[in-house]
C-alpha cells in the first residue's frame, strides 16, 4: 500500500514531474547554469526551469552555489543525494526506450 506518507510515495513524487527526472539527467555531467540546462534540455521556458531547480533545491537533489562576480554567475548541481537517482533515471529511460511503441500502439488503440 502507498499511503500518503509513505517512502516510495516521496521517490515517486519526485519523479512524477517529468522535469525533475530531466533536469537531474542533464545536470549528470557536472555543474551547469541556468542558460546552459536550457540549452541542454530545449523546449523548457526560463520559469519552468526555476521553478524545477528550487523543488529539487528543496528536496536535497540539487545544490546552488552563487558566485560574487560582474555579472552574477549561478550554477546548480547534483548532490550525493541526486547522483543516486541516476541509477534509476537510466533504468526508467531504458524501459521507456524498449516499450515506446508499445506504450504509443496502445494509446492509438483506446476508445473513450
Amino acid at each position: 500500500m502507498f499511503l500518503a506518507d509513505c517512502q516510495a510515495r516521496l521517490a515517486f513524487d519526485l519523479l512524477a514531474n517529468t522535469w525533475n527526472a530531466v533536469v537531474v539527467w542533464a545536470l549528470r555531467h557536472g555543474p551547469s547554469r541556468p542558460a546552459d540546462l536550457r540549452t541542454t534540455i530545449g523546449g523548457i521556458s526560463p520559469k519552468v526551469l526555476n521553478e524545477t531547480l528550487r523543488r529539487l533545491e528543496f528536496n536535497g537533489i540539487v545544490s546552488r552555489t552563487a558566485y560574487a562576480e560582474a555579472p552574477p554567475r549561478v550554477e546548480y548541481a547534483l548532490t550525493e543525494l541526486g547522483l543516486s537517482m541516476l541509477e534509476p533515471i537510466e533504468a526508467f529511460g531504458v524501459w521507456a526506450f524498449e516499450h515506446a511503441e508499445e506504450v504509443m500502439a496502445a494509446q492509438d488503440g483506446f476508445r473513450t
